[in-house]
């Protein structure tokens, strides 16, 4: 399971995806929670409409060929069906490993199983920042993490 805004999706959410795919290996399935528009709506910046966020993953998923299968869901919160379902491993930044942590303790007191929490390392732009959909909107880098200014 892993979830996220996706806007843009840039290098740090694709290095995310790649690495919930890998884990999942061919015959797995990945759960992908997109954040709905009104979840997604405290961010500091425009978000463009969860429709257009959500083709924009699902063209990514179809380019990139993984072998595992996978479902989109909306997530309305921080936890998405994180809380209630079956599932293996979550995958997250640096930034949503706290979400992570508390994932495991909500279903803990719920008794349900912890899932390992699996975090990536943040994929850092040409400055040595973070890659941010944030730094991206105020036009500092592109996509990819190059400098524009």
């Amino acid at each position: 399971m892993v979830g996220g805004t996706f806007d843009p999706l840039h290098d740090g959410h694709k290095k995310l995806l790649e690495r919930s795919f890998k884990l999942a290996g061919d015959d797995g399935e990945v759960i992908i929670g997109l954040s709905s528009d009104k979840f997604a709506s405290w961010k500091s910046h425009t978000i463009r409409p969860y429709k257009e966020r959500r083709s924009d993953l699902v063209a990514f998923l179809n380019e990139a060929g993984f072998g595992a299968s996978w479902m989109i869901e909306v997530l309305n919160d921080r936890f998405g069906s994180s809380l209630d379902v079956d599932f293996d491993a979550l995958v997250v930044s640096e930034e949503t490993f706290r979400t992570g942590l508390e994932i495991n303790d909500l279903r803990k007191k719920n008794n349900m199983k912890k899932v390992d929490i699996h975090q990536i390392t943040c994929v850092l732009a040409e400055d040595g920042r973070w890659i941010s959909s944030t730094r991206i909107h105020r036009g500092e880098i592109d996509d990819h993490g190059r400098l524009l200014r």
